[in-house]
């Protein structure tokens, strides 16, 4: 079958071929329908410090991807073949302190698929038994292969109150513009973001954000003490950027909360602790999607049809053109990018 992987210590990813393969104790095959590219593949594919200190080639990458289950390995009931399922990225050990207490999206012991163990980007896929999440066949293919990523959005969204709440979120990657239909559909009633890329800024618009700051409007304190006087309730940082992380702390309203998601470049980050203190601000670090309990959230905000995703797919490509999809990414001019695997 063929794949796309990375071969050796350098940038780049290739197309290659490798044997079709099979599952194992406690496994499922599923032949893909989508995938869809993530930042942590365009690490990958730049082989940056991050990557070269995490993977070991050849690695077949991708985690974000849809599909139908063709096989099953042993202890794996026979009913699962057929299924429409999606890929949980996270392969977790079950035996842990975290998982055991029900915090098993921190497993001490967590394996990346497309990092730690081959991934997706490819015909077919391997995954333990868990990590393939039934999917009602109502939901877009396109749509369904990045419920990992949407996830991400689901958890921090979800990390406090959310109706009739005032949001800011910082940062207008594909997981922030996914935030801001989950905000409304949750009944927030208004949802700030801001965002330095135009490219991005319009999609911000058109997921429906209803205020959107850009260094084109100045100082954001001004325009936020309008749009928000007081504070916001919440603040979803999703930029990664220090400048917002500062943002998020001056514009968060005493009592109010700071969801942080975006990853920093730079781990130590000065912050105004003190304000944090006297302003009696929770502060929560979000990762990946709680096991299961965000994927039983997500389905629901799905089925209900609130959620307004298809602005940010904004490529649809055969997964042979994954160069493209790569140089879309690194300019910064694509939301998702979804391959298809006819």
């Amino acid at each position: 079958m063929r794949a796309i992987a990375k071969t050796r210590p350098a940038c780049g990813v290739e197309i290659v071929d490798v044997p079709e393969p099979s599952p194992g104790p406690g496994e499922v095959k599923i032949k893909l329908e989508a995938a869809s590219v993530c930042g942590t593949d365009l690490h990958i594919y730049r082989w940056d410090g991050w990557a070269s200190s995490r993977i070991t080639p050849p690695r077949i990458i991708g985690h974000e991807f849809c599909g139908v289950i063709v096989e099953v390995g042993q202890r794996v009931s026979p009913s699962r073949i057929g299924q429409f399922v999606a890929s949980e990225s996270h392969i977790v050990c079950g035996h842990c302190r975290q998982c055991l207490s029900g915090q098993a999206h921190v497993c001490v012991n967590t394996k990346i698929l497309g990092v730690d163990v081959d991934g997706g980007f490819a015909e077919y896929a391997v995954v333990p038994e868990d990590n393939a999440r039934p999917t009602d066949r109502s939901v877009p293919r396109e749509i369904a292969a990045f419920q990992d990523a949407l996830g991400n959005a689901v958890h921090t969204v979800m990390g406090g109150p959310v109706k009739d709440q005032t949001v800011l979120i910082t940062g207008m990657g594909p997981i922030g513009l996914f935030a801001v239909s989950i905000c409304h559909a949750l009944g927030a009633a208004k949802v700030i973001v801001t965002e330095v890329s135009p490219y991005r800024l319009e999609l911000a618009e058109k997921v429906g954000a209803d205020v959107i700051l850009s260094p084109k409007d100045g100082d954001p304190d001004e325009r936020l003490a309008i749009e928000a006087p007081g504070g916001v309730d919440a603040t979803l940082e999703m930029s990664g950027h220090p400048s917002q992380l500062d943002l998020a702390i001056r514009s968060t309203r005493p009592g109010g909360r700071i969801s942080l998601l975006g990853v920093y470049s730079d781990s130590i980050q000065p912050v105004d602790i003190n304000k944090i203190i006297f302003h009696g601000i929770t502060m929560q670090g979000i990762v990946g999607r709680k096991l299961w309990e965000t994927w039983d959230e997500m389905a629901r905000l799905l089925s209900s049809g609130k959620l307004n995703l298809q602005p940010v797919i904004t490529h649809r490509m055969h997964f042979t053109e994954f160069q493209k999809a790569m140089e879309l990414m690194a300019a910064g001019q694509a939301g998702k990018v979804v391959f298809s695997f006819e």
